[in-house]
């Protein structure tokens, strides 16, 4: 099978000759990955069977420090979205500063300089792009520009989590307003990726927790449910056959089959600490495939190299049976992580996968 060949058998839930698989570094990791290897590029090196290709950055210069409370610490950025982030000690360990943490009513959001994530120089490269992949035989998964989820964090991450969460309670209209925004500003971009070709879109909110789902399942339903179901129609209007990634950390198990019911056909990552791979594979596995399963708070740091690879082995015999499974840890691999355990990964998939 080409790479391309085996990711679509694999997400069409058919065993493909070999389980394909993935990871992502951290900033430290990657060092130490260019000083073991001497590759800068994980994908390339480990010959991963699907590939991303963004969007392009923005080109619009706005200024934002009217809605943050002025000119922020130095080592200090602001994204396109106008949000501030302030650097702490690791990689994606910063403060957020939330530049709609003072709006109060609906028509504040219309004055917002929004970002310009639906013009047309940002995605007009896809087609070729993705094309190009196609044709040296492997698959292609795109994300719509968002910061970190789809609907959920992009919205708390613009208002402040308590502000977004006390919204949804008691200033509906205006949770509904800045929802209805980037409801759109998403379904716009999932249709230019089912357009420009690519396998899999990739739609993201984290509204889990270890324990459980960060809001009640039926909040989540009243509030994101038919905007997630729209957002998944806008793409398979384009593309019938994409298939729909959907990334939540923490036990969501609460709302997964509403997930499956709304048209999302691949979960990650299914975090072994809260959730059970082989259990939701037992009720789900002829509707989903899982992306993950491989514990990146337990055994990629804390196992040993043979511990490793027992998990990795176990997930191929239970959730991968049949097909449906891409291994993955689940979460980028932090800087606690030993070397020999990425090499036993890596070890483990080429013996067992």
């Amino acid at each position: 099978m080409t790479p391309r060949e085996r990711i679509l058998c694999t997400f069409s839930r058919n065993e493909p000759d070999k389980v394909p698989w993935v990871f992502g570094f951290t900033p430290a990791i990657r060092q130490r990955f260019e000083k073991e290897t001497g590759s800068t590029d994980p994908a390339d090196y480990y010959d991963f069977s699907i590939r991303d290709v963004p969007f392009k950055p923005t080109e619009a210069v706005t200024d934002f420090t009217s809605y943050l409370g002025g000119p922020l610490p130095e080592r200090s950025r602001v994204d396109e979205w106008g949000i501030g982030w302030v650097r702490g000690s690791l990689h994606h360990f910063e403060d957020m500063v939330h530049p709609l943490a003072g709006m109060r009513r609906p028509a504040e959001l219309e004055e917002y300089p929004w970002p310009d994530v639906t013009a047309s120089y940002r995605h007009e490269h896809l087609a070729a792009a993705i094309g190009d992949w196609h044709a040296r035989g492997y698959s292609v998964i795109g994300c719509p520009p968002c910061v970190g989820g789809t609907l959920f964090e992009t919205a708390w991450r613009l208002r402040g989590l308590e502000n977004f969460l006390v919204d949804l309670r008691i200033n509906p209209e205006f949770a509904s307003a800045l929802l209805d925004k980037l409801t759109g500003f998403m379904e716009s971009n999932v249709r230019v990726l089912a357009g420009a070709d690519a396998d899999v879109v990739q739609l993201a909110d984290d509204v889990g927790t270890q324990r459980g789902m960060m809001m009640a399942a039926e909040m989540w339903r009243d509030w994101f449910k038919a905007r997630m179901r729209s957002i998944i129609s806008a793409a398979r209007e384009i593309k019938p056959g994409i298939h729909i990634f959907y990334h939540s950390d923490g036990n969501i198990g609460d709302i997964v089959g509403d997930l499956v019911e709304i048209g999302v056909d691949i979960l990650n990552p299914v975090q072994p600490e809260c959730m059970d791979p082989v259990a939701a594979k037992k009720q789900y596995g002829d509707r989903l495939s899982f992306w993950g399963t491989i514990g990146t708070q337990s055994t990629m740091p804390f196992g040993s190299p043979d511990e490793v690879k027992a998990e990795i082995a176990t997930r191929i015999k239970t959730v991968g049976r049949g097909g449906g499974l891409l291994v993955a840890p689940t979460h980028v691999i932090e800087p606690d992580v030993p070397w020999e355990n990425i090499v036993a990964f890596v070890e483990a998939m080429e013996e067992f996968g």
